[in-house]
């Protein structure tokens, strides 16, 4: 890790994190404070910049898909499952099981809950769009209210991004 910045949302400041020239981590207000940050980095990297626009482009609706480079720290398994969920579709939720089945390991569903709840990089690997199985919201690093808020501004923005010109 090298680079950082805070960027303000309308979730809330965000600490974002690169390492070189890709996204590695993304940390939600409450969960870092100004001391946690690394001395030897620097503020500031083409990459935070560009998720900063990007960022601001997916709250007013306009964006479904991020397209930066990412670097997430994890196992094997972990980046397996958050590929996995770089798969859910915009607007769409699914649930722990369908991506255990997507990743060839139906009976990891626990392993794969855990997975999804280390995802360093919230929102653009969308991990938020993993609910149980009964349709009910289960664990948000940002909580449940976020992640209720993270699907509605989906579904609210998915009609106008589908209607004809």
């Amino acid at each position: 890790m090298d680079a950082y910045d805070i960027l303000d949302t309308p979730i809330g400041a965000l600490l974002a994190v690169a390492d070189g020239d890709a996204l590695a981590r993304i940390d939600f207000a409450g969960s870092w404070s100004p001391s946690g940050i690394d001395a030897a980095w620097r503020r500031g990297a083409r990459v935070l910049a560009a998720l900063e626009q990007q960022l601001r482009e997916y709250f007013a609706g306009g964006r479904r898909d991020f397209d930066l480079p990412l670097a997430p720290r994890g196992t094997p398994f972990q980046r397996e499952v958050w590929s996995a969920l770089r798969g859910i579709a915009y607007g769409t939720t699914t649930s722990y099981a369908a991506i255990a089945a997507r990743i060839g390991a139906p009976k990891a569903v626990r392993a794969v809950g855990a997975a999804n709840g280390r995802n360093p990089i919230p929102i653009v690997i969308p991990c938020h769009r993993v609910i149980g199985a009964n349709g009910s919201l289960t664990g948000f690093g940002g909580g449940l209210p976020l992640k209720r808020r993270l699907l509605e501004l989906e579904q609210r923005a998915l009609p106008f991004a589908l209607s004809p010109p």
